[in-house]
């Protein structure tokens, strides 16, 4: 670590952390955010009707269709569609955002499923969303540590949030570092920027002050040598966290730290928490 536990380095590093976790706040009540949700539907081959939701939606080997009634109309990709639309076949935690009036009807591939999960600007749990609870920012949850590529990217199944769910991701390595001593490893997914790593675990923590089943730390690409620092600090919680219409990955087995990380995002208020 390089930031002190002086006044004024302190005073920085928690400004920087609070801007960061006003970022957060502001993405997940975003008006079509998570807490926007207001349903998971399940896609089959027989053409179903949702109550938040425009249309019949059905899946095949041609991928997601919905047929609009007179009247109904969706707008994907900025452009208007009536009547029968083809969405093609979505890739694995890929999707569509179509507009329908003020929400948005997500069409989405989870776990090898189909889903159509519609988000609603005026539900309660957004409208009513006060932020997250978090432990104190403090400089000695920067943990450095060191990134080992492993020859081949490793193909991960783990478990989510939905009871039966599966997901499977391509783990490029892991990242060795102590706490207090004790020498401890996560295994790391890609994350979004080029280069950067994803970290899904749980601690002693979880269930008691964080959220049981997973939390998620975003890690910058690692220097030359490896080096890459575990702000635990920006520790999140997944959608999961809020409500039940998510289909969160699990950590994987290795993933479950027998330390406390009492640091980052605690459980939320919808969920208990305080």
């Amino acid at each position: 670590m390089t930031v002190q536990d002086t006044g004024t380095e302190l005073s920085a590093f928690t400004q920087d952390w609070q801007e960061w976790h006003t970022g957060q706040e502001a993405r997940l009540a975003d008006p079509h955010g998570f807490l926007a949700i207001t349903g998971l539907h399940w896609l089959t081959d027989e053409p179903q009707r949702f109550p938040d939701a425009p249309g019949a939606w059905s899946t095949g080997a041609d991928g997601v269709v919905v047929r609009l009634d007179e009247g109904e109309e969706l707008v994907v990709d900025g452009t208007p569609v009536h009547g029968e639309h083809n969405f093609g076949v979505l890739p694995e935690r890929g999707g569509v955002n179509a507009v329908w009036g003020d929400a948005v009807i997500e069409v989405a591939k989870r776990g090898g499923h189909d889903i159509v999960r519609p988000r609603h600007p005026d539900t309660p749990l957004r409208t009513e969303f006060t932020g997250t609870p978090a432990y104190a920012p403090h400089p000695r949850w920067a943990v450095t540590g060191r990134y080992t590529a492993f020859d081949e990217p490793r193909p991960t199944t783990v478990g989510a949030a939905v009871e039966g769910l599966e997901h499977v991701y391509d783990a490029p390595g892991q990242v060795e570092f102590e706490v207090d001593g004790r020498p401890l490893a996560l295994t790391a997914f890609a994350g979004r920027a080029p280069g950067s790593l994803l970290v899904l675990f749980t601690d002693a923590t979880s269930g008691v002050t964080t959220y049981a089943a997973n939390r998620a730390l975003a890690v910058a690409a690692p220097a030359e040598d490896g080096t890459v620092v575990l702000d635990f600090n920006r520790s999140t919680n997944l959608p999961c966290a809020y409500t039940d219409l998510a289909t969160c990955p699990l950590p994987p087995a290795e993933n479950q730290l027998p330390v406390a990380i009492e640091a980052g995002e605690r459980i939320p208020r919808e969920r208990g928490g305080s």
